[in-house]
């Protein structure tokens, strides 16, 4: 075999594109390639293998192999050398294929008598989306040349497959973006919701993978680095003016270490000689990064490919013009679809979203934080919702059970419909019992209170039938700036919080950073546990200004109003008493000013640790109320990390360890006189709360939108006939309280 030469590549490229030019069916189309290819290489096979779901590979074209195979040869990627080259994502040279890991033999397609073997994924930004083979009776070695020559042809078949060239009669061929899809993910926000696609960062397309001229092309890319530089120095001027968001800036420095990066440059301008244009080239780059991203085990690693990944989108952005200004005008429904977004850029979308899917994201994240806050549902961990969905699409999110409907099918549709409808049908049902008492049938009340966390919030109050805040997250508003807010800001937002509850009582949680709520302006330690190390009351102790500043806003914005504040994440009851008496230091420093001190003080920690059920007595005398956090509290006492889908999941708040745990805090607190709630994600859900109620718990802090079907199902219910049921189940030897209480409201 001759060796091959950039110019051989562009001849090929240029005799590829003038294929796909022809007006041709899909699958003509991938015969003419094939033979192509075959020609141009001097190889004896050649043949093209897609995806025809995430596990299967499909025969769709050849040349030298039996063609009455086509359509109906099939591999899992656990099969054969084609199956490696896809599930590896890396190239597979052969001299001897039948001695080959892995290999399969086919008899179907006659592929038994060529020896040599070299098979290329066909790969668009990291996903594999088939797999491009050539074969020879010969038993050869291919040289890197031609290795390489392959691997570019294998991008722009992918490319071209986006466009929808190879669209025809089969079911193995249909159009991309078409047909339903249905994903499943992580529920970050219950709820359903339908509506279009909005997607945060629109999708980039080339349109042009060949071009002609590689110095023309390279001019284009040298301009577009260019102005990509530019912009990232623009960034970084503004940012250090500020002197503020160290982490933004180190962002940025990487942004610029990336764009100054000469072997980075190198490998696009050598695309380019080979015959594509700049923008293929950047994105043959930007999808070999994305494969070394998803092999990186390192998690600095991971976040500096990142960052090289969201530098060639921007290099892309300016190169093709797409996606350069923002959404002009949103969908009537719109539900966001994005990889990851950021607690600010959520919040100037506001409540026009009907929902929120990521790709990435956390149940924990702060985008998880402001979907609660603004009540839409949110799903997390939706593996590629930003390849597959196009803005418009129709989709619907069951954030009740963390699935995705992608251009669902009418059946489907119409079933979900069904199902908002009776939801819609029952909130109604609940606001004829909005101003009624949340008090069972054998005459025990318990008192339901809301979360929450921005303004927006606080219309709900009144509508919910809540009958106060019990956790208003202070922060929010450090969390979605880049610097640190002034205190009269807050003096203004916490007074405006009070105005809009109209009397009705507000805790205010002291500011909860740290693990995974990180500000901008603040440096994170290097953590290997951050979920247990350098967070909310051990942040504000250690950093005396931020707590003064904010007891100081909490103090003045109650202009003598009744004030209640609460303390996160105690863990010993110093902790506690430290916080409380810099609380009542301000306050005398506010009286001695002559400034308005609140009417009463009431100075509260949550618990959320088990180490602070077992304080002394004296904490729990002292301590004017308790919440019991239970988000943290249950991760801990599982030790099972909420932010890790194989093990949140895993451990069950009904079950009866937790629960006596539960009730010896009970005990403690009532022994003590000491006011409990329970506040968090098991408070609002129907089951869990009714058992909370049964074993003792008069007060229950949840999302707005859970306080209607909690209260109608209180009412319902006689709690004692409940705690029977429980203390049955668990007498009979139940491990927990789920099951027994299923069959009860069942009956």
């Amino acid at each position: 075999m001759p060796h091959r030469t950039q110019s051989d590549s562009r001849r090929l490229l240029r005799r590829l594109r003038d294929s796909l030019a022809e007006v041709a069916e899909g699958q003509k189309r991938l015969d003419q390639i094939v033979r192509l290819i075959a020609d141009d290489m001097g190889t004896d096979v050649c043949s093209i293998y897609l995806m025809r779901d995430l596990r299967t590979l499909e025969l769709c074209a050849t040349e030298g192999l039996n063609p009455q195979a086509v359509h109906k040869t099939r591999l899992r990627l656990s099969e054969g050398l084609v199956g490696r080259v896809a599930r590896e994502a890396r190239p597979v040279n052969s001299a001897d294929a039948p001695r080959e890991r892995g290999f399969r033999f086919m008899p179907e397609t006659g592929e038994e008598v060529y020896s040599s073997f070299l098979g290329v994924p066909i790969q668009r930004l990291g996903e594999t989306r088939g797999v491009l083979v050539v074969q020879s009776r010969k038993g050869r070695l291919y040289s890197d040349d031609e290795i390489y020559a392959l691997e570019v042809v294998a991008m722009v078949l992918a490319e071209m497959g986006e466009l929808g060239a190879f669209v025809g009669e089969g079911e193995a061929l249909a159009a991309p973006h078409k047909l339903p899809v249905m994903i499943r993910g992580g529920v970050g926000q219950e709820g359903t919701a339908e509506g279009q696609v909005l997607l945060h960062e629109p999708r980039v397309v080339v349109t042009n993978p060949v071009a002609d001229d590689p110095v023309a092309e390279t001019a284009r890319l040298h301009e577009a680095l260019d102005r990509l530089r530019g912009n990232v120095e623009d960034m970084l001027s503004v940012v250090d003016a500020s002197q503020a968001d160290a982490a933004h800036v180190k962002v940025l420095e990487t942004y610029r270490m990336f764009a100054n990066s000469r072997g980075w440059v190198r490998r696009i301008e050598e695309d380019i000689a080979r015959g594509l244009s700049a923008e293929a080239a950047v994105e043959k780059e930007q999808s070999a990064v994305r494969l070394r991203l998803s092999r990186v085990p390192d998690a600095y690693l991971r976040d500096r490919l990142s960052d090289l990944d969201d530098l060639s989108n921007r290099l892309l952005r300016l190169l093709t013009g797409q996606g350069q200004t923002a959404v002009g005008e949103m969908p009537r429904n719109p539900i966001l679809v994005a990889r990851n977004i950021g607690p600010g850029e959520l919040l100037e979308y506001g409540r026009k979203l009907r929902g929120v899917v990521l790709e990435e994201g956390s149940v924990g994240s702060h985008a998880a934080i402001v979907a609660r806050a603004l009540a839409i549902p949110l799903i997390v961990h939706a593996p590629r919702i930003t390849t597959e969905a196009l803005n418009g699409d129709a989709i619907i999110i069951d954030g009740d059970n963390g699935v995705v409907h992608l251009r669902p099918e009418e059946s489907v549709a119409a079933a979900f419909r069904d199902k908002m409808a009776m939801q819609a049908e029952r909130q109604e049902r609940y606001r004829t019992i909005r101003d009624k008492p949340a008090e069972s049938r054998d005459g025990v009340r318990v008192s339901l209170h809301m979360n929450a966390g921005i303004m927006a919030d606080l219309p709900s109050l009144q509508d919910s039938g809540a009958e106060g805040v019990g956790l208003f997250r202070t922060e929010l508003q450090f969390l979605t700036r880049r610097t640190v807010p002034k205190r009269s800001e807050l003096v203004t937002i916490y007074g405006r919080v009070l105005d809009a509850a109209q009397g009705l009582p507000v805790v205010f949680r002291t500011l909860d950073i740290g693990s995974d709520k990180v500000v901008p302006y603040m440096r994170r330690p290097n953590e290997p546990n951050p979920a247990m190390g350098w967070r909310a009351i051990r942040v504000g102790l250690d950093r005396r200004g931020i707590l003064r500043m904010q007891l100081q806003a909490l103090l003045r914005a109650a202009a003598g109003r009744p004030l209640r504040v609460m303390f996160p994440f105690v863990t010993e009851a110093a902790e506690f008493f430290e916080a409380r008496d810099r609380l009542r230091e301000e306050a005398e420093r506010e009286r001695a000013r002559g400034l308005e001190v609140p009417e009463t003080l009431h100075v509260g920690a949550m618990l959320e640790t088990p180490s602070l059920a077992f304080a002394s007595d004296r904490f729990f005398r002292e301590v004017d109320f308790i919440s019991i956090g239970g988000n943290d509290l249950r991760q801990f006492f599982f030790a099972a990390d909420r932010e890790n889908e194989l093990v949140r999941r895993r451990y069950d708040v009904l079950s009866y360890s937790y629960l006596s745990f539960l009730r010896q805090i009970l005990a403690r607190c009532t022994a003590n006189g000491t006011p409990v709630s329970f506040c968090g994600e098991d408070a609002g859900r129907p089951l869990e709360a009714l058992c909370l109620a049964a074993i003792g718990f008069r007060s229950l802090s949840m999302r707005p939108a859970s306080v209607g079907p909690i209260k109608h199902l209180l009412r319902r219910a006689d709690l004692g006939e409940v705690r029977g049921v429980v203390e049955a189940a668990e007498a009979a030897g139940a491990t927990s309280a789920r099951e027994a209480l299923t069959q009860w409201i069942a009956k």
